[in-house]
This record gives structure tokens, sequence and C-alpha cells, in this order.
């Protein structure tokens, strides 16, 4: 988002309680961007809503979806790098990790190039395309919201997987903020990204069924089904910040139409693989 006194490119602008407005840090105070508030009336603190599986951020004014494109330009980014990075992770740790290709008792370079390959189609929509659905969500309700990476979560994530066929994905999140949020928008922001989960599982569905599981295309649609799958799952988990406790929440009956038949069709795509 640019300054809207300067014009300067901020990731995470200070909002102006008096005008509305998003500065940078040198023009955050009301005397150095020239606010045309009213100055003498209390200043009204807007805090940021809880809302899907994110880091607190300043609220941001009502306008800022209205400006330029869907997508800012380090929301694409964030999202290339995103999605890159969670496909070598990935990739690597379906070959049993970096450490076996460097000692020769894992799969060989070019099985890895083709394990990222298809991590990028399968892992990489799932995590990308979960959290864009909770911005696209947000954004109908008129609140601000973007993708951010998590350099840290996407760092620990490459590390992991060279040492060992096992990580921790966390790539980012999305940052949503607005005021007078509804429990009922909540819930629907939230559920949002395990149905898109769900809906990407369904298209690789014909795969998994009509391929053999020995071939490429076979593993493509079993890794592609089982992983959004699970992504689902865990999201709709009614605990600490996780999707599943929103929706929780907000109503107990379509957490439970959602959650059952998702735990369901994963065990049964498990257990097709054993």
């Amino acid at each position: 988002m640019k300054c809207d006194f300067c014009g300067a490119e901020e990731t995470l602008p200070f909002i102006c309680n008096y005008c509305g407005g998003a500065f940078c840090g040198n023009h955050r105070l009301p005397e150095a961007h020239q606010c045309k508030g009213d100055l003498t009336q209390k200043r009204t603190i807007v805090p940021p809503p809880q809302t899907t599986f994110s880091w607190q951020t300043p609220a941001a004014p009502p306008y800022a979806q209205r400006q330029g494109s869907v997508f800012s330009r380090i929301e694409i980014r964030d999202i290339f790098f995103a999605w890159i990075a969670l496909g070598i992770a990935f990739g690597f740790a379906l070959g049993g990790g970096g450490v076996s290709l460097l000692t020769g008792s894992g799969v060989s370079g070019g099985d890895i190039v083709e394990l990222v390959g298809v991590s990028l189609i399968t892992v990489g929509p799932g995590f990308v395309f979960h959290e864009l659905s909770h911005k696209f969500v947000a954004q109908r309700y008129g609140y601000w919201a973007e993708f951010r990476m998590w350099l840290m979560g996407l760092a620990l994530a490459l590390i992991m997987s060279f040492l060992s066929p096992f990580i921790f994905a966390a790539p980012g999140a999305t940052y949503i903020s607005g005021m007078n949020i509804t429990k009922s928008e909540n819930g629907k922001i939230s559920i949002a990204g395990p149905l898109v989960n769900v809906a990407i599982a369904a298209l690789f569905l014909p795969l998994l069924l009509f391929e053999p599981s020995s071939s490429l295309l076979g593993n493509v649609g079993w890794l592609g089904v089982y992983i959004n799958l699970f992504l689902a799952l865990f999201n709709l988990l009614p605990v600490g910040p996780l999707d599943g406790s929103k929706v929780f929440r907000w109503s107990l009956p379509i957490w439970l139409a959602t959650i059952a038949p998702v735990a369901v069709a994963w065990y049964v795509v498990l257990i097709h693989n054993v």
C-alpha cells in the first residue's frame, strides 16, 4: 500500500485515527502528513478484528480495496515466493529429505525435480488458494485483506525438508482489518479456506480414481486429494487461531456438517494408499 502523503510503498502502513489515511513511518503523525481530520476531537482507536489465522495488523481505511488492482505488487511477490518455497520443501520431503539425496540413500536428483514439480501442482495451490479464499470473502464484506508470506515459516519448512521427510509448513497468512465484523461474517470468512481445499481435492479426484497408482498422474492425483483434504481437516479443528474455532463459534451445525465428511473422506484416501 502507498503512503497517502508521499506515495512511498509501505508493507504495513500506519493508519491515522483522525483522518483515516494510510501513511509511512515518516508521515504517521498528524503534523507530518498535514492531517485534515478534526484534531480537537478525541481520536477513535480502530482495533483489528479477530478473523482468520493472521497476526495483528493495523486497520486499513475503507477505500483501500478500491485503489488499483485486486492484488498489490507486494502481495503478488509474497504469493509467488510462498508457492515456490512450498513446492521445493515438499518435493525434498517426499524424496526422503535433502540429506538422503546428498548421501545417496534416497531418490535421485531427477526424481527430486519430478517431486518438486508434483508439489508445485498439488501442495502449492492448497496452501495459497486457502489463504486467498479468506481474502476474497473478506473483501466481499468490505474489509481490507492481503496475503503476506512468513519468511521464518518458509525458512523452517525448507530447513526441515533438507534434514528429514517431515516438515512444518506455515507459509504466511491473510491479514484482515476492518470495523465491526460480525460473528457470521467471521465464520464465513474462515470456512472459505477449508471449502476451497475440498474443491481442489475434488479436481484431483479423477486422477486418483482412474490413473494407475504407480504412474506420475496417479501420484499427482493421490497427493492432490490427500494434502488438500488434510489441510481442510486440520484447519477445521476448533482450537486456537485455526479456522475451525471461528466456524465453531459461528454455527455448531455448520461446523459439524463440514468437518465430518472431510474427516471421513481423508481417512478413506489414507487407507486407499496403505
